[in-house]
């Protein structure tokens, strides 16, 4: 800095305080990790997913990931929801949310799911991490228990305090076929002209080459498929299609999964009933908390789209079935995990 006046300019030495220094090595250190790792263009909100830990992911989430395996504390009554990215997120958000506040918010009329998205009520502490470390790490440690989060991170890139803790993770997987077709609706709609535009013939081979957020998809879904069946009580596999199919039966087990109180009460089926009658796709896509405003600069109306099964049918060319077809056989052969896909 200086200041000036008619005879002389006085320069004055303004000494950098440790905590300016800190964040200022801390910043190297992350623009250093990413231009390390390897990067290509794919289904995202970046101009570039690049590899970490051998999965894809967008340029400001690497540094919440970083984050988020050095400084999150699990604790035992936690309860995650997982997936990848348009698989039946927003819908398990809800679905969860209800079951684990039933009893705080015990009114269907004055819900916050009435008032509020589910990806409010149910942060993502990796998205979380990516803004300023200590307000995060103070808002996370504030939440009332048992905490609610969501991860779209693989299983081996979860932080250790969550894998090793008694917490709970319920994953929601979808056919890949779908999933496709969702995602790359999803980020054509939401991406600013700046970044690259895919055709869907594009978008398809990106996605057969794992290259889509948090890809390889098949890895992604074969991490939570592996540790559900070796830790049944840890992990919760469920299907998107057999969710959508038997609603009310995969609520059940949701509730049991977590121990809820609903399971043990003579009103249970009514519970389970509203909680799936507030969380219907329809009623939360008309609700006008999910119509208007943005979140992470993305319209909410762009999280509820069709939520339907086969939609895939309307993009996919017979090749393009054939080719998806044997890589989920190559991918997924011999694993157990397998799928319904309805045309």
């Amino acid at each position: 800095m200086f200041s000036s006046n008619s005879s002389s300019i006085h320069f004055t030495h303004i000494e950098a305080t440790p905590m300016a220094l800190a964040s200022d090595k801390q910043a190297n250190e992350e623009n250093e990790l990413i231009l390390s790792l390897p990067k290509e263009t794919g289904l995202s909100s970046t101009p570039y997913l690049y590899l970490f830990q051998g999965f894809w992911y967008p340029t400001d989430n690497v540094e919440g990931v970083n984050k988020f395996q050095k400084h999150f504390h699990a604790k035992d009554n936690d309860v995650f929801v997982a997936s990848l990215p348009k698989s039946g997120t927003t819908w398990l958000k809800a679905l969860t949310f209800g079951i684990v506040n039933h009893q705080r918010f015990s009114s269907f009329d004055n819900h916050p799911l009435l008032s509020s998205n589910p990806h409010e009520l149910v942060p993502f502490p990796e998205f979380m991490y990516s803004h300023d470390l200590h307000d995060q790490i103070l808002s996370l440690s504030n939440m009332s228990e048992p905490r609610l989060l969501s991860t779209h991170l693989p299983f081996p890139s979860l932080p250790e305090s969550i894998t090793k803790s008694n917490c709970k993770i319920i994953y929601i997987c979808r056919n890949p076929f779908d999933t496709f077709v969702s995602a790359w609706e999803f980020f054509t709609k939401i991406n600013s002209v700046s970044l690259p535009k895919f055709t869907v013939e594009e978008a398809f081979e990106k996605y057969c080459n794992g290259i889509m957020v948090y890809g390889p998809w098949w890895s992604h879904m074969l991490g939570y498929w592996n540790e559900s069946i070796t830790r049944p009580n840890k992990v919760l596999f469920l299907m998107y299609e057999d969710l959508i199919e038997d609603t009310v039966f995969h609520v059940k087990r949701i509730a049991e999964f977590l121990d809820s109180p609903i399971t043990q009460g003579g009103e249970s089926s009514t519970v389970i009933e509203n909680i799936i009658k507030l969380c219907k796709f329809e009623t939360m896509k008309d609700l006008e908390v999910n119509k208007s405003g943005y979140l992470q600069n993305i319209a909410k109306k762009h999280f509820f789209r069709k939520g339907e099964i086969g939609d895939w049918i309307n993009y996919f060319s017979p090749s393009m079935i054939e080719k998806l077809s044997k890589i989920i056989e190559e991918k997924l052969g011999g694993s157990g995990l397998s799928f319904k896909v309805h045309s």
